[in-house]
């Protein structure tokens, strides 16, 4: 079997308003919204996926956006930080845009090397636009005030915030083939070599910190990329084997995914890249459209109704 992880394949987090979401991650950020769908699980709630033209496995952040869930806490057993590769010498561009829109920011700051700008969405989620040091020579999304020279290019990194790393680094080195690079103080870098982009994982390890609450301005889980179906079975009898109880293989429309909670308390995920976003709707129509689980489309007429406009 291939035994290395290729990167992240998406992310996804918790929103409060559906229409603030919507109009920050296209709008704002730059985001294309590649998939608007619904909560397989609650479908009076959207589903929006956003990334770049096709929606390209490590470039997809997704969101639940549950209308007046209140705000949720950051801490440990969650993931707290999402990093968005951006071009060289674009972070002053960001910077003055994000004090256009209002947007809580932080000063640029450095971190194994590469600088940074930390802001918080609307929600209060937390992601960094990182000027990384090696080439990055994804297409990103151009909109009419933002193009190649500023447009995030996909994933760079995400952080887990976790009591002890020692057993969740063991799944990303053990299972994942991922290998520790640098540590900074409380922060240690995992990366894989099986992709050049989307590939780092932090671990920040702060034994002292409360646990996280879920709610609006956190993620909900992460999921990590395998090429098919195969190859992710292969994966999930390993993380059997070390009693983590991983689901079985659900089909979510888009790929096809395996969960599981690894011992830091992280919800991850297993996605393939098979059959991706243009299986129901062609590219240049990506997002264009509501697309609802088989299962939900007779239900269509009361799903539109209850749902925001956006």
């Amino acid at each position: 079997m291939e035994n290395k992880i290729p990167g992240l394949h998406h992310i996804t987090a918790i929103a409060d308003n559906a229409k603030r979401n919507h109009e920050f991650y296209t709008k704002v950020l730059g985001l294309r919204l590649v998939k608007k769908t619904v909560n397989f699980d609650d479908p009076g709630t959207y589903h929006f996926y956003y990334g770049n033209e096709a929606g390209t496995p490590g470039s997809i952040l997704t969101f639940f956006p549950w209308e007046g869930i209140g705000q949720g806490r950051n801490g440990t057993g969650m993931a707290t930080d999402i990093g968005y590769s951006v071009p060289k010498g674009s972070l002053e561009f960001w910077s003055d845009r994000f004090k256009q829109f209002n947007i809580n920011q932080y000063p640029l700051s450095e971190r194994f090397g590469e600088q940074f700008l930390s802001f918080r969405d609307p929600d209060g989620l937390q992601i960094d636009l990182v000027a990384a040091e090696g080439e990055d020579n994804r297409k990103p999304w151009e909109t009419g005030d933002l193009n190649a020279s500023a447009a995030t290019k996909g994933f760079h990194s995400v952080t887990l915030t976790v009591k002890n790393i020692r057993a969740t680094a063991e799944i990303l080195t053990d299972i994942f083939g991922y290998h520790l690079l640098k540590q900074e103080g409380n922060r240690y870098r995992f990366i894989t070599g099986a992709t050049d982009h989307a590939a780092i994982v932090d671990l920040l390890e702060l034994p002292d910190t409360p646990s996280g609450r879920q709610g609006a301005g956190t993620n909900h889980h992460i999921a990590f990329r395998v090429k098919d179906d195969n190859i992710q079975m292969e994966f999930r009898e390993k993380i059997a084997s070390r009693g983590l109880n991983p689901t079985s293989r659900i089909n979510r429309d888009y790929f096809y995914s395996v969960y599981f909670r690894e011992p830091g308390g992280v919800l991850f995920e297993l996605a393939t890249d098979n059959p991706g976003f243009t299986v129901d709707e062609p590219l240049k129509e990506l997002g264009s459209h509501l697309k609802l689980p088989k299962q939900f489309e007779a239900a269509r007429p009361e799903i539109e109704k209850v749902l925001p406009v956006i």
